[in-house]
């Protein structure tokens, strides 16, 4: 048996592929300890998973030089040397970091005990800390491919199991009942993530007729921050959240979606074709994240700016009215997919556990 410490968090795309290695090793026989910090979402996910939390400060990586970026080498010292005690008092023998405020220090304390660590990198376009880090161990694991790590070896997103294990076919009809809808008619999922997306909420509002007309029914999961009034008809749904993804998933044929790591993944692992539309800012990796799927011919890229109602009419009403090309989407989508990136990053990790993923000082 082997005791983990899986280094990550501050947002759900780091701490769910997280927690989904942890439940993994922990159905393996392995033990699975969490560092994070006080203030990112893992400091509710992962106790309400049943995992203990073992907390740092939160270190941002200074981007000016200012009064944090002098405080930032004693910061940043402290939070290494505590984790180093982690490992030391914990018996930790393996580490596997996700990125974000825990990781860089996770593997700077691992590489000065002589602890093996494992990485996963989420987005195409890799943060900082997974950039330091993979210089540091062979064992590199990423979402996507042509990432540009070193030693990347892609494995694919580790998904919820309620996602991996998801049998779309099967439970389509109580899902598509669960909703109020015809489990005979197709459905058309809309969702820009928790607090919405206006360009998409905008543009599928004012189609609202249109898609009802060609003979599709729309989950619509507009967010927290929507502004777009409920058109009213039957067949649609606006909800602002949903709590039950894998229903939303097993009811639709076809989404029009933000491209973030996650939603990527799980979308393709099964089989749901789409048109993404990539959030506009930060650094760019949601438009990468799509590339891979994309090019394989399961989903369709546009840009937030252009994605007026007018430009929805253009793209995605005539997909409505072509089963066929959904299908072969479908189809494509499915052969760019990972359902087990969990057991793959499991695997990776565990092969760097004798050392022989590291890489040498001065390497």
């Amino acid at each position: 048996m082997t005791r983990w410490l899986l280094a990550g968090g501050g947002t759900a795309g780091h701490v769910n592929p997280l927690l989904a290695v942890a439940d993994r090793l922990v159905a393996e026989g392995d033990e699975a300890l969490v560092l994070g910090t006080a203030e990112g979402l893992e400091s509710r996910l992962v106790p309400e998973r049943g995992y203990e939390l073992l907390v740092i400060p939160r270190v941002p990586f200074p981007r000016r030089p200012d009064g944090a970026a002098l405080r930032f080498p004693r910061a940043v010292t402290g939070s290494i040397a505590l984790t180093g005690r982690y490992l030391a008092d914990r018996g930790i023998g393996g580490v596997i970091g996700f990125g974000g405020y825990a990781a860089a220090p996770a593997y700077l304390a691992a590489r000065r005990r002589g602890v093996p660590f494992a990485i996963h990198e989420q987005n195409a376009k890799p943060g900082m800390a997974n950039r330091l880090g993979a210089r540091m161990t062979r064992a590199v694991g990423v979402t996507f491919p042509d990432t540009p790590l070193p030693h990347a070896t892609r494995v694919g997103m580790p998904l919820r199991r309620e996602i991996a294990d998801l049998d779309r076919a099967a439970l389509r009809t109580e899902a598509r009942a669960s909703f109020g809808f015809d489990p005979a008619r197709p459905v058309l999922l809309v969702t820009g993530g928790s607090l919405g997306a206006r360009q998409l909420n905008r543009a599928v509002v004012g189609n609202a007729a249109a898609v009802v007309a060609a003979g599709w029914q729309v989950l619509h999961l507009a967010g927290g921050r929507n502004e777009e009034p409920d058109p009213g008809l039957d067949g649609y749904r606006m909800l602002a959240y949903c709590d039950r993804m894998d229903l939303a998933l097993a009811a639709a044929e076809l989404a029009v979606s933000r491209a973030g790591a996650s939603t990527v993944s799980e979308l393709s692992a099964l089989g749901l074709p789409a048109v993404y539309v990539p959030y506009a800012v930060g650094n760019g990796e949601q438009r990468f994240n799509a590339a891979g799927v994309v090019a394989a011919g399961g989903a369709l890229l546009e840009e937030d700016a252009a994605f007026t109602p007018a430009r929805f009419a253009e793209v995605v009403l005539p997909l409505l009215h072509a089963p066929e090309r959904v299908a072969a989407m479908a189809a494509a989508a499915t052969g760019d997919g990972v359902r087990d990136g969990a057991e793959r990053m499991t695997r990776l990790a565990r092969a760097g556990l004798d050392g022989s993923a590291r890489v040498p000082s001065g390497a």
